[in-house]
C-alpha cells in the first residue's frame, strides 16, 4: 500500500506524513494539509468519514 496524503494524495516519496489513527484506521496527512484538518476539516468530508463532526478548533488568544 503506497502512503499518502488524505487530501492532496502526495506520497511519503514526495512529502513528510503524519500518521492519523481514527475509527480504527490508519490515515495520513500532509504537514501543508494539516491546517485544513484542524481548521476547515468541513473540507474533508469526502475524504475522512465523520469531518463534517469536528468543528473548528478554538483559538485562545
Amino acid at each position: 500500500m503506497t502512503k499518502s496524503c488524505l487530501n492532496c494524495e502526495k506520497t511519503e516519496e514526495e512529502i513528510p506524513l503524519l500518521d492519523l489513527h481514527y475509527q480504527s484506521g490508519k490515515l495520513f496527512i500532509c504537514p501543508q494539509c494539516l491546517p485544513i484538518l484542524i481548521h476547515k476539516s468541513e473540507k474533508l468530508v469526502d475524504k475522512l468519514p465523520g469531518a463534517e463532526n469536528f468543528g473548528d478548533a478554538e483559538h485562545h488568544h
